[in-house]
């Protein structure tokens, strides 16, 4: 996999999918994180025969700098807050800025959820729980959803994603139980370097993939 590049995230999904699947997991439940990690959630949720269901969370960024993550708010019935307090005091993001963007992440949280969501999350007591990004870079977002996860009633949680630095593959390993990722490239630049198509996912494409693996389950379940 050194020096390659995914066609788009749909083929990044595919192949991921095909890693997971030797793990042979009962009964798994994938969880992507929106928007990005949609169509990678899609199929590898395909592939496993899974459902998919999302995870609600949203990067808090650097002041001036919205795409330089320094942590992430995770929906849920106690919002939880992860912050790089090393990187916030660097960046120049102080309490005042950190709430009021916490404030803001949860407002776009609550657009989304009425967009997305067609009925309520899918439990997640004893379930195996795959998440699912289209790559990580400094990995706040993930922490932050890892954590939560952990808090749950959930059972074995595993990290997938296609692409991410070694370094911060690392850190969060010891947040789960199992990390399948495709490249570790060494120097790490951006997610978006390693996919020849990493346009944006709109809010249309998340919906039509969740209706669609939701229709499959029914299928399937006759």
């Amino acid at each position: 996999m050194i020096g390659m590049r995914f066609t788009d995230r749909r083929q990044a999904g595919r192949l991921l999918g095909e890693e997971i699947v030797a793990l042979d997991l009962a009964d798994p439940l994938v969880l992507a994180l929106p928007r990005g990690g949609v169509p990678v959630g899609y199929e590898v949720a395909r592939i496993l025969g899974a459902q998919l269901d999302i995870l609600m969370v949203r990067k808090i960024g650097a002041p001036g700098h919205e795409e330089y993550g320094i942590g992430a708010v995770v929906d849920g019935a106690s919002p939880q807050l992860v912050i790089d307090q090393n990187i916030a005091r660097m960046v120049g993001a102080d309490e005042a800025y950190i709430s009021r963007e916490v404030d803001r992440q949860l407002a776009e949280i609550e657009r989304r959820r009425a967009i997305y969501r067609s009925g309520p999350p899918i439990p997640l007591k004893g379930r195996t729980v795959v998440v699912v990004d289209d790559g990580i870079a400094t990995g706040g977002t993930v922490k932050a959803s890892l954590q939560a996860l952990r808090r749950s009633d959930a059972g074995r949680l595993i990290l997938a994603v296609p692409v991410a630095p070694r370094s911060t593959l690392n850190e969060l390993s010891a947040m789960c139980d199992t990390v399948v990722c495709l490249m570790t490239p060494e120097p790490f630049y951006a997610v978006g370097a390693h996919y020849q198509d990493f346009g944006q996912t709109d809010d249309a494409e998340v919906v039509q993939l969740l209706a669609d693996a939701k229709a499959w389950i029914k299928s399937s379940a006759k």
